[in-house]
This record gives C-alpha cells, structure tokens and sequence, in this order.
C-alpha cells in the first residue's frame, strides 16, 4: 500500500473522501488541508497545508508565522502574507489572506516545509508594530515567540534599527517592552 503525503488537499483526493478519512480518525484537519495521523504536526506540516497554492514569492508572516511556528493552536481566519518590495506576488485565494509588500533581507525569513516564513524576532517586531491591539493575547505570542529563538527585548531592538525611518517603531519599541521587558 502506498504511503500518503505528509499534507493532503481537496485536489490530492475528493473533498468527500478526505473528510470520511477525518471522521473515521485517519487524517487530522491542518487549515485549509488534511494530515495523516501518524505525521507530526511541526512548522514544517502546517507550512505546507497553508501555503498550498501561493506563489513560492510569498512569506507567510506576522499571525500565520506564528501559527507555522507552533505559538498558535489555530491558523489566522486571513493569512497574513508579505512579499519583497517589487515582486509583486499575489495569493491563490485572495479572499483567505492579505499580502503587504515591505523590506526584508534573506536573513529575516526561513524557508519551512517550502514555505518561506519569517523568523520569530521579525515576527514579533511586525505583531508589535502592525496589530490593530496589542492585548493579553498578542503579549502570550510575542512571549511565546521569543522563547523559542531564547530572545529578548534586545534582539527585537537590533531588528527595529536595521532601517531607518521604520514606521511604527516608537510603538513597537514599547509594545515589545511591555510584552518582554527591556530598557529605553
């Protein structure tokens, strides 16, 4: 009998067939796609159920980074993408995700399951500088997300003065800060 792939979608197989193999408790549900469950659920699985059908330009970013990279139990309703400045990348499904267009170095972003994502630092720089509210949750993730690089407010500082004139970085400095501690 032939293995299954690590990450299943509607085209892979039936919609009907994929969500009979969910209910008999053969596959488990990962975004938009199906995993077998005798495959762990890493970065590496939940990158490539969510990015199926994006352009390989495309970086998944902010919430959906911080799902890929295990700090959320759920995948954002909108993924939140973003692409280097003038490549011009657009999303299969453009009603599921918003793509911004910004700066960013080689250095920022991991390729994951095929998927570039980016880091945790930079993730927890555009959380801090880009969410509508900055609460009790959005303090868990950013917290979360430094524990698993072992960063702090430091690291997030260095990521903040890597360009000038950085939107939003007064805000972010502080958001980080509260979320982390750290000095002016």
């Amino acid at each position: 009998m032939a293995a299954l792939a690590p990450v299943l979608h509607a085209g892979d197989l039936p919609l009907a067939e994929l969500c009979a193999a969910r209910l008999d408790g053969e596959l488990v549900r990962v975004d938009d796609a199906f995993r077998p469950v005798d495959v762990v659920d890493d970065p590496s699985t939940r990158a490539a159920a969510a990015a199926h059908g994006w352009s390989p330009r495309l970086i998944a970013e902010q919430l959906t980074a911080a799902w890929i990279w295990g700090v959320l139990a759920e995948p954002p309703r909108r993924h939140q993408l973003c692409t280097t400045t003038g490549a011009r990348a657009r999303p299969a499904a453009p009603h599921r995700s918003v793509v911004r267009e910004v700066a960013i170095d080689a250095d920022e972003f991991a390729l994951c399951g095929g998927v570039r994502v980016t880091l945790p630092v930079r993730t927890i720089v555009d959380l801090a500088r880009f969410s509508p509210r900055f609460g009790d949750a959005e303090i868990r993730i950013v917290r979360a997300l430094a524990a698993l690089e072992r960063s702090g407010a430091d690291e997030c500082r260095a990521a903040l003065d890597r360009r000038r004139n950085l939107p939003a970085k007064k805000l972010a400095w502080s958001r980080i800060v509260t979320a982390l501690g750290g000095g002016p």
